[in-house]
């Protein structure tokens, strides 16, 4: 029996990293056809909204590669026409369907991935109805799954090297401070919250001057309501990503900070300075506000950065990235 020729047709970057760890997908029993799995990495979709749009170009590539069934692999949100979330959205009648890799929530996503396009493709190729039906995320936690899904998918841990330089200059402005009297003083008389304060700060002003010199805020291009919602939940993402990046960076220079004033310190002449008593455990607090001071300082350094790493945090960039190589393709 000939084989069931499927291809897996992912947007750049991450959903081909998925799609491609699934070319040894096969049906699961010794009486089902075999699948002949093909990958190819090209942008299809252009709008977190246009879900029939996405499916009229994955129709379209089906007919030219000659694909049995075809499945598309986004890592873009896909709404339906009364404004809810989809999983995925089938053409069983045409064997083509768009799954929303965000969708899947994130965690376990290959796995998850996997099982849910061998379920689309066994749907597909046995189909029950030829209608087309969609897969929609609970109201209640759905967004929040989405959301989750699009945070991790920014992969928010390949920041820190592209904030290589801000890094440099807040690792010299800590190494500086931790050495400096004034600081001693300074951190010797502030309580645990104020200390919490000046770190929820210092990581604010860094989150909000990379949105302002990045250009990451997404402003909606229709002043519709769907346009609003999905600029809110562009902007949410980005946030959250570029928070979690910059508290990974934070962490790293606490604990550089922390290794270098235990090398260098010595509590007891801090303590005949101070005239108090310090101990090691002092070291700690001087570090926490050396690493909060450091975090502004560095935020300076983060203006000579390429933009490539931090607007690759943005999901609006990358679609605007994937809407010109569209529009490309076009002329």
């Amino acid at each position: 029996m000939q084989p069931i020729h499927v291809g897996l047709l992912a947007d750049p970057a991450s959903p081909t990293e998925v799609a491609r760890r699934m070319g040894d997908l096969q049906p699961r029993g010794e009486d089902r056809d075999a699948w002949d799995i093909e990958i190819v990495s090209e942008s299809f979709t252009t709008d977190c909204e246009d879900v029939n749009t996405a499916l009229a170009r994955l129709r379209d590539r089906a007919r030219q590669h000659e694909w049995d069934i075809l499945i598309g692999l986004t890592e873009l949100p896909l709404r339906d026409d009364d404004g809810r979330y989809l999983l995925t959205k089938t053409d069983p009648q045409r064997r083509t369907a768009v799954l929303s890799l965000p969708a899947l929530g994130g965690l376990r996503m290959h796995a998850r991935a996997r099982h849910a396009v061998r379920s689309l493709v066994r749907g597909m190729a046995e189909p029950a109805s030829r209608d087309e039906h969609r897969v929609p995320l609970p109201r209640l936690g759905g967004r929040f799954r989405l959301l989750f899904g699009m945070v991790l998918a920014n992969r928010p841990w390949l920041l820190v090297p592209g904030l290589k330089s801000a890094l440099v200059a807040a690792l010299a402005t800590g190494a500086v401070g931790t050495v400096n009297a004034t600081i001693w003083l300074l951190a010797s008389s502030l309580s645990w919250w104020r200390l919490l304060v000046a770190s929820i700060a210092s990581i604010a002003l860094v989150v909000g001057w990379l949105v302002i010199d990045g250009g990451l805020w997404d402003r909606p291009d229709q002043n519709s309501r769907e346009a609003r919602e999905r600029s809110r939940l562009y902007n949410t993402s980005t946030l959250l990503t570029l928070t979690v990046g910059v508290l990974i960076c934070y962490l790293a220079l606490y604990v550089v900070n922390l290794a270098w004033a235990f090398f260098v310190l010595d509590p007891n002449v801090m303590g005949r300075y101070l005239h108090s008593s310090v101990g090691y455990g002092d070291l700690f607090v001087l570090t926490w506000f050396v690493a909060s001071a450091a975090t502004v300082g560095g935020a300076l350094g983060s203006s000579l950065e390429s933009d490539d790493a931090i607007r690759s945090a943005a999901y609006s960039k990358r679609e605007e990235e994937r809407r010109s190589r569209l529009a490309g393709d076009r002329r």
